[in-house]
């Protein structure tokens, strides 16, 4: 409907509020309606800064949970119905379809370092926005990184199959992916993305794993089976919807070329806008190398001084900070501009160039986006892109330096820019 600021606030303002009525029990599935609505309406105006895969993930879990969630308008245990079984199902098959799919781009790619176990060797200093841990972990040895290796492609690729086995195997299955979760979070920040990951593993859980953590008061409540949930004809037609389109997303994993039926085509062309039955697989392809942009100002075109961001590397005696669940997604896409150095005859982005624009402007609300503005009196007259090449220093380095990074000279990223005197040109 709009894209102003006070949209936007709205949109955000109005999440909060209905996720408090979520938590509280009120109004649960129409309030999750009208979530899902406002998180699909941000993510399609955000782009590219909402296009990540834990977007995806929470509008597709957001758009299930409508068809899980409790019926009831006022909140109280004892109003509740039991659960959906196919919402339940539903969910489990999102949850083995992001673990199971990430495990095989990883391989299906072809990708040297995921095949010879030493892509954990690259990902600590390259993923976009490491923690301090990160850096430690980057300094175990080659062993520990290959053993580190073969865990994940257990998790990602056995143990999602324990999402459908007996109740023991289950917990087991859900337990690994915890853990694994766990080890993303402490060494890289990926935003909301391990909690969503977990919160979806609870439903690997049963009413007997999980009442031993309740208050007493509520291990024997009466179960309401007659409560209104939702009609089987509206549910085995969703289950078959859904089955049928991730089914088609979770073979592209593959990358194997597949015939499908035009029926499916098209059925999957018409829900693609709706972001709610996706494709995932995080690092297909590992980065092996850390380009990164430095943006200074300066006004008469000798002297430069450096925009500090507020989170990803740019002193490099700055240490990786922790930062999830917020995503700073300026500094995300500064990664991914960064990237663009590694490919032949690239160009900067128009959102890079549109953000350039803005700091020779000073415009206040893209300034407070970063750590440090140089020129806070007037903005500079010139812009330049500096592209740098870092990797983590050792101990020996950080004990002598207390640097944390090591970065090299690689070269300009675009031409210096500067606002034209005359608007009219």
């Amino acid at each position: 409907f709009s894209a102003s600021d006070s949209f936007l606030h709205f949109l955000c303002s109005g999440g909060t509020v209905l996720s408090v009525l979520v938590i509280l029990g009120i109004a649960t599935a129409p309030s999750l309606v009208l979530l899902w609505l406002f998180y699909l309406s941000l993510s399609v105006v955000g782009e590219p800064f909402m296009g990540f895969q834990w977007d995806a993930l929470l509008l597709e879990t957001g758009f299930l949970a409508i068809f899980f969630a409790p019926r009831q308008l006022l909140p109280g245990l004892t109003r509740e119905s039991p659960p959906s079984r196919t919402g339940l199902w539903l969910l489990r098959w999102l949850l083995f379809r992001l673990m199971f799919a990430s495990g095989v781009v990883k391989l299906a790619t072809g990708d040297k370092t995921w095949q010879s176990l030493t892509a954990l060797t690259f990902h600590y200093e390259t993923q976009p926005l490491p923690t301090w841990i990160g850096w430690y972990a980057h300094q175990l040895p080659l062993w520990f990184q290959k053993f580190s290796c073969g865990f994940l492609f257990t998790v990602e690729l056995g143990v999602p199959f324990l999402i459908f086995a007996p109740r023991r195997l289950r917990l087991i299955g859900c337990g690994a992916i915890v853990t694994l979760m766990a080890l993303i979070a402490v060494t890289g920040n990926y935003c909301f993305f391990n909690l969503l990951a977990v919160t979806l593993c609870v439903l690997l859980l049963d009413d007997a794993a999980l009442r031993r953590f309740a208050p007493a008061r509520w291990r024997n409540l009466p179960i309401n089976p007659n409560r209104w949930r939702w009609p089987h004809w509206i549910t085995v037609p969703l289950a078959v919807v859904v089955l049928l389109v991730t089914t088609m997303t979770l073979a592209s994993s593959f990358r194997e070329p597949i015939s499908w039926p035009s029926p499916m085509v098209k059925l999957f062309r018409t829900l693609a806008p709706l972001r709610s039955f996706n494709g995932y697989g995080l690092f297909a392809m590992m980065t092996t190398a850390r380009p990164e942009i430095i943006i200074e100002g300066s006004n008469d075109g000798q002297t430069w001084s450096a925009y500090e961001f507020k989170y990803k590397p740019g002193d490099p005696t700055q240490r990786p900070a922790f930062v999830a669940p917020h995503q700073p997604r300026l500094d995300w896409q500064m990664w991914f501009e960064a990237l663009n150095v590694t490919r032949p005859r690239y160009e900067p982005s128009s959102w890079f160039m549109s953000f350039c624009e803005k700091l020779l402007q000073g415009q206040p609300e893209v300034l407070a986006l970063l750590k440090t503005n140089p020129f806070p009196n007037a903005p500079p007259r010139y812009l330049r892109a500096t592209v740098y090449d870092y990797h983590f220093t050792n101990f020996a380095t950080r004990r002598e330096t207390g640097a944390w990074w090591h970065r090299e000279l690689i070269g300009p990223y675009c031409p210096v820019l500067s606002l034209r005197s005359d608007p009219a040109q």
